[in-house]
């Protein structure tokens, strides 16, 4: 039996989970947002130092946290995203894997195996936008992942391809192939605006793409930030002026 839960809160989600005794789910340390008093927490290292350094590898923390129904009939457990999106819950079954960008695990029912996946072609890791390693979780078990933005998703046939802008690659099966493509044209490397290299993604399988990447929303909130002429001659960000600093 599937677990009891609700994602909630719009642009803002947050999913509360209502555990009863003998389920358990676990998250990266820190992720809890609130739960109720009947609630255990035991802080592990989820599969020893080999685990654990895959983990750091893969953006996550070193140990990973259980929570389950200390006492009574159900307790009440939530966590909530730390970026304006969505919040996905996906069922896999037994030995169903998913791919997914670093650092959209939020939790995931104890059964749910998190390992880090390494991208099969160096291209893919070096330009594709979500680095060299991503992550895999395979079932049996309720996963949930937080994306940025809104969520687009493709369901790709056998052979047809699918390029994306770096980055906005959220989550796909183990059957869709991931890899990097140049851009063609001396004017469109130069002049286009959308980078050197484009993800490709070829199916069959399914793909979700996340519309606001939290790394681009960084990047075009810099611009606008006022810098300032630093003692050593390079520039640097004034905060002062830009909240207003008498």
């Amino acid at each position: 039996m599937s677990l009891e839960y609700e994602v909630k809160g719009g642009e803002l989600p947050y999913v509360e989970i209502v555990l009863k005794p003998g389920e358990v789910v676990y998250s990266e340390t820190g992720s809890m947002s609130w739960m109720s008093s009947n609630i255990e927490m035991k802080t592990r290292s989820g599969g020893g130092l080999g685990k654990m350094f895959k983990r750091v590898l893969s953006g996550e923390s070193l140990f990973i946290t259980d929570f389950s129904v200390k006492h009574g009939d159900r307790g009440l457990l939530a966590f909530a995203s730390e970026f304006p999106g969505k919040i996905v819950p996906m069922e896999l079954g037994e030995g169903e894997e998913i791919i997914a960008q670093k650092d959209a695990f939020m939790c995931a029912e104890k059964t749910v195996d998190l390992d880090i996946f390494f991208q099969k072609k160096l291209s893919a890791g070096f330009f594709g936008g979500e680095g060299f390693i991503m992550e895999k979780l395979t079932g049996p078990g309720l996963v949930f992942f937080e994306l940025d933005g809104d969520i687009v998703e493709h369901e790709l046939a056998k052979g047809e391809e699918l390029l994306v802008d770096t980055g906005h690659v959220a989550l796909l099966e183990s059957s869709v192939s991931f890899s990097v493509k140049m851009m063609k044209g001396f004017k469109n490397i130069l002049f286009g605006g959308e980078g050197l290299f484009l993800a490709t993604l070829k199916g069959p399988g399914k793909v979700w793409l996340q519309s606001m990447p939290m790394k681009n929303l960084a990047l075009k909130m810099l611009q606008y930030l006022p810098r300032t002429r630093g003692g050593g001659g390079g520039s640097g960000i004034s905060f002062g002026s830009f909240f207003g600093d008498d």
